[in-house]
């Protein structure tokens, strides 16, 4: 039987909000933005006041660190479970602002009602009513004395019986006395043995990933900067997500507006592209890939916990180094230029909206290569034809599908060899040799789902060839791509439907292209010998009735910009599976031709 790895402890409340400002548990001021509203805190009050169970908390601990004069450093406690619990504490018995879902510092009062023994959101109607306490906090907090409570309660209500005022107030005196179990982890615990524990205590909660993990050790290091580095990267991930926020951010944290942390992120406020918004997942990711050439976020938790791998002991100058780092990595990672230039190459690839992109990981490790090139100097024409390459490559094998940590972390030590266009070469010949192109990639169009990262790739490559829409004389499929609902059935769903076809049939792949949606409603359940029939025939003099295209030469180049067999325009319902076998060895051939293009 293994040794009991953590302790179980029961804190009074009032002992456990010591320890949060005496910074023994860490609550970092932005580990997670507060995200009750008023009435779970009113909850939570109620339920201890009752002296019903609030769960339990859970802290890992940090480990003791050695300091260079000999002496040692004892490690804080990180909570990892009960932070929104444990500020609602903090905003309702002493009173202190928290940081809400929109970033604003707000304050929440909670009122009493000692007849009814009753809690409730301070309002205007309450702050007007004496019969209730209107904020709670300065007689829990022992700002105010229970005497002096009784005494101006009963002056506003005097025809209230004293002692049932008294009484109920100090219950209400007794919450800060409740007492809260605190589950304490030992520092050396791996990080996957933390996380199984808080999946099985917390099964009901929102599971904490490896990110979440880091993002806690970062903020509570007060040493190395943490708290700086993380409302960097919180922010930075807010903003992108959110321009308009600067002006809050310089309102409610001024402090942070002062830095060269926001300096770098100003631009943001003009920024309304969505191709890629990293979540702080994402920043961590491409960051400890560029700095230190891992892909395991659990390895990042270790090296800032100090962990040497070697020794297995935990060093003070190992934290430094890996805050260093990281802190630099940030920096690169929300540069302007930087950014702005790997967004603009992922658009050089046809891949223009956040839509398009089925694979975070794939896009993630793109501008950890873009990073890592230019911090070594290669040509920028170099670096955006291997970065474009490298992400469309990944998309097309699925190369991050699997266990995306453990290839990030293969791929990125390769950033080490001395020509990465020569590991590109490499990978090309084993993953994308003729026999891929030929019969792996046909095989694998055969699928059916708009979702699927190869229909994408197919239509990066139609948007990178300034290809119209399918029977669109002026309608560029890159307008299109904003509006899913453009995106059709050749042989018409209803049609195929009507003959027996399944789902799984009449929405593969094969069978899709960005059509403008009134090109689309004209066509209705046709079948393409019909309704081409009609183009044809605009295409020989005849009255324009569907689409703009009236030559000849403009129907055969559409057509093949959109991989469809010149005899789709005399097939019938009967010929849909020998179609889709067409089409998807004319788009495979596209593909291809695409990819060498980039």
């Amino acid at each position: 039987m293994g040794a009991q790895r953590y302790a179980v402890n029961q804190y009074m409340i009032e002992s456990l909000l010591a320890k949060v400002r005496e910074g023994e548990i860490a609550i970092p001021e932005i580990q997670r933005p507060f995200v009750w509203d008023a009435t779970q805190v009113r909850d939570l009050l109620d339920s201890l006041y009752k002296g019903y169970p609030v769960g339990y908390l859970i802290a890992w601990r940090n480990p003791d660190v050695k300091l260079k004069d000999g002496k040692v450093a004892l490690g804080k406690m990180i909570l990892i479970d009960g932070q929104q619990r444990v500020t609602a504490l903090t905003a309702a018995v002493l009173g202190q602002q928290v940081v809400n879902k929109e970033y604003r510092k707000v304050r929440i009062r909670i009122a009493f009602h000692p007849i009814k023994q009753q809690f409730e959101v301070t309002n205007t109607a309450i702050e007007n009513d004496p019969a209730w306490v209107t904020d709670i906090a300065p007689l829990v907090s022992n700002q105010m004395s229970l005497l002096k409570a009784c005494r101006e309660y009963g002056q506003a209500n005097p025809d209230l019986d004293e002692d049932t005022i008294e009484q109920s107030l100090s219950a209400l005196v007794q919450i800060a006395k409740k007492q809260v179990g605190l589950i304490e982890l030992d520092h050396d615990l791996d990080l996957e043995t933390v996380t199984e524990i808080f999946i099985r205590i917390n099964r009901k909660g929102t599971p904490l990933s490896q990110a979440d993990f880091a993002m806690s050790k970062i903020a509570a290091d007060t040493r190395c900067g943490g708290p700086l580095l993380r409302k960097a990267i919180d922010y930075f991930c807010h903003l992108a997500m959110e321009p308009g926020f600067l002006s809050q951010l310089v309102e409610f944290d001024p402090d942070f507006a002062g830095t060269e942390y926001f300096q770098q992120m100003r631009w943001l406020k003009n920024d309304n592209d969505t191709l890629y918004d990293p979540s702080y997942t994402d920043v961590l990711r491409v960051t400890f890939g560029t700095e230190f050439r891992r892909g395991k976020l659990a390895d990042l938790v270790s090296l800032l916990s100090g962990r040497n791998f070697v020794t297995k002991q935990f060093d003070e100058s190992i934290t430094k180094e890996a805050f260093a780092k990281l802190g630099n990595g940030v920096q690169r990672f929300i540069n302007e230029t930087n950014f702005q230039r790997f967004v603009s190459i992922i658009k050089s690839a046809g891949f223009i909206a956040n839509s398009m992109v089925r694979s975070q990981n794939a896009l993630n490790f793109a501008y950890a290569l873009y990073l890592g090139l230019r911090q070594q100097g290669v040509d920028e024409a170099k670096v955006e034809r291997l970065v474009r390459r490298w992400f469309v490559l990944s998309i097309l094998t699925g190369r991050f599908s699997g266990a995306a940590e453990s290839q990030f972390e293969r791929d990125i030590r390769m950033l080490d060899e001395p020509d990465f266009a020569s590991v590109l070469e490499r990978v090309e010949q084993a993953e994308l040799s003729d026999a891929f192109w030929r019969f792996g990639l046909v095989q694998a169009l055969d699928v059916s789902s708009t979702n699927h990262p190869l229909f994408w790739v197919f239509v990066a490559a139609q948007i990178k060839a300034n290809h119209k829409g399918l029977l669109s004389r002026d309608v560029l499929v890159r307008e299109l791509v904003g509006n899913l609902g453009d995106v059709h059935h050749i042989f018409p769903r209803k049609l195929l439907k009507s003959k027996g076809k399944g789902h799984s049939e009449y929405n593969q792949i094969a069978n899709y292209a960005y059509t403008q949606d009134a090109i689309n409603i004209k066509i209705g359940s046709k079948s393409p010998h019909l309704y081409f029939a009609d183009v044809v025939a605009q295409c020989e003099g005849g009255p324009l009735k569907l689409g703009g295209i009236d030559h000849a030469d403009e129907l055969q180049a559409n057509l093949a910009a959109h991989c469809l067999p010149p005899e789709v325009v005399s097939m019938t319902v009967e010929d849909y599976p020998q179609f889709l076998v067409q089409r998807r060895a004319l788009m495979a051939e596209k593909i291809r031709r695409y990819y060498l293009s980039l």
